[in-house]
């Protein structure tokens, strides 16, 4: 099939050799389930597949991941209707992009997408540490150290898995007990692209030890109400993580 004229900006195309050469490489799919019949298969579509997107390996494979409509709706057991419209939408927030003649592909942020969108989360998340401290009560604050208990005194390595669904959880909680709802409306899709981020590099580097005692020096200073440090933690935490990338992740370029 020709791609002549066909340049998108996260959609890099295979040449005729290169697939030959790859052939034997297996691309990252979505796990998906049958959807039971109901009045809503566009949103049940809609969430299904964001889900799918998000908990894939989208990052460190470097073979486009091309989204079948048609083998999507037979796995759901639906028409090919509300999986179209669930695909619009999901090209609308920026996870998938439609490529003429060729299909649907699921979005990969370049290197600095990705540093934007750290650099964005920081401001977003730091406000809501400064929020936290000023709104939060003591048991919601204490939910945070909750979260890391498993994983103190040698835990962590063991149950790396664990501890990053622990971390997105965590920084999900901060912007939850902000109490803010436009800032959590704001951070809500932003956070979905940062998840898949955050799970590709919580393994590189020595970035999980550095991460948890990070969280633990944001909890003690949420603990103390200390508004100024608090804030000023979360926003390096944040940056820091941009920095990794900056640094780290030549997979994204």
């Amino acid at each position: 099939m020709s791609t002549k004229g066909v340049s998108p900006r996260n959609v890099s195309p295979r040449s005729r050799a290169g697939s030959m050469a790859r052939a034997t490489s297996v691309s990252p799919r979505p796990n998906l389930a049958p959807i039971e019949e109901s009045p809503s298969f566009k949103h049940k579509a809609y969430a299904a597949l964001k889900n799918a997107i998000v908990a894939m390996d989208v990052y460190h494979s470097r073979d486009d991941i091309r989204l079948d409509e048609r083998k999507l709706a037979q796995d759901f057991g639906i028409s090919r209707t509300p999986v179209r419209e669930a695909m619009a939408q999901l090209e609308s927030e920026g996870f998938v992009r439609s490529v003429p003649r060729r299909g649907i592909y699921v979005v990969r942020k370049t290197k600095q997408e990705v540093i934007e969108m750290i650099t964005a989360w920081a401001a977003l998340e730091s406000m809501a540490a400064r929020l936290i401290t000023i709104a939060a009560t003591d048991d919601e604050i204490e939910s945070l150290r909750d979260m890391f208990a498993a994983f103190i005194d040698g835990g962590l390595r063991a149950h790396l898995d664990e501890y990053s669904d622990a971390n997105i959880e965590f920084h999900q909680t901060i912007i939850r007990l902000s109490k803010n709802q436009v800032l959590i409306d704001l951070a809500a899709n932003l956070f979905t692209h940062m998840r898949m981020i955050r799970r590709t590099t919580i393994g590189e580097k020595d970035r999980a030890d550095r991460s948890i005692k990070d969280h633990m020096a944001i909890i003690e200073a949420l603990e103390a109400r200390d508004t100024k440090r608090a804030e000023q933690l979360v926003r390096d935490h944040a940056l820091g993580l941009a920095d990794h990338v900056a640094k780290f992740a030549h997979y994204l370029d």
